[in-house]
């Protein structure tokens, strides 16, 4: 019964373990073991909500400890991961910068954890997306054109997403089927490979598909808006047309 409890706040521990070893290993300006670290983070904390509601062992407990875990791993890690790149070069608008973005994430997850009901759907970008885009696109930062510019904007874009009221679709929802669960650690030895053996390079492309993510909501709501305001156009030439 104790290890059933236990068992969904190890993996939540877990994250914060790498969430703080991050912080140490970005200290040393190993950016792409840091961003790599943040993605694991990623990984565990996926796991131990799935844990949890699988042994039945979900708690107010886990909850806040996931909460306090993903401010460390997806907010302080990734904002001293992107202020080691670029922050840094640019005084103390950099620091701003970096506080900035640990402090909406926080935020961000008080307005989760006080929200009532289960919606299908999450309110403004959760952290652990916005954490995993900042700390892969940091790895982009000799690519990037005037970078101390675009860099610090897109990071203060994120933090917006973040306590925005844009919806997002919420994967951990969707139900995995029980037959799956035997190829996950195959699947899992098989990654780990391949990022021990091409650490940046395969970091840097998990950013793809977390900065989709991050724009889906973005760009779904500004199409509603637009179809909103064209079915207003199109109610007030019919009534003029009545009149």
């Amino acid at each position: 019964m104790i290890v059933r409890r236990a068992l969904p706040s190890l993996f939540t521990v877990g994250n914060l373990f790498l969430g703080i070893i991050s912080i140490i290993v970005a200290f040393k300006s190993n950016f792409a073991w840091a961003a790599l670290l943040v993605i694991i983070g990623m990984l565990l904390d996926g796991l131990d909500g799935r844990v949890a509601r699988a042994l039945n062992a979900q708690s107010e407990f886990g909850k806040e400890l996931d909460s306090l875990s993903d401010v460390i791993s997806f907010g302080v890690a990734p904002a001293f991961i992107m202020y080691g790149v670029v922050l840094n070069e640019i005084g103390w608008i950099g620091t701003v910068i970096t506080a900035v973005f640990p402090i909406c994430g926080a935020l961000r997850l008080a307005r989760f954890n006080v929200a009532t009901g289960t919606p299908n759907y999450f309110v403004g970008l959760p952290i652990t997306a916005a954490g995993g885009v900042l700390a892969t696109m940091a790895l982009y930062h000799d690519a990037i054109p005037a970078k101390t510019i675009w860099m610090p904007l897109f990071m203060l874009f994120l933090a917006y997403l973040m306590v925005s009221n844009i919806k997002y679709p919420n994967f951990k929802k969707v139900g995995v089927p029980r037959s799956a669960y035997y190829i996950v650690p195959a699947i899992i030895v098989i990654v780990a490979f391949v990022f021990w053996l091409f650490p940046q390079h395969a970091t840097k492309l998990v950013f793809l598909p977390l900065a989709v993510y991050a724009f889906y909501g973005v760009l779904k709501k500004n199409g509603k808006r637009k179809a909103k305001k064209g079915s207003e156009s199109t109610r007030e030439e019919y009534e003029q047309i009545a009149k």
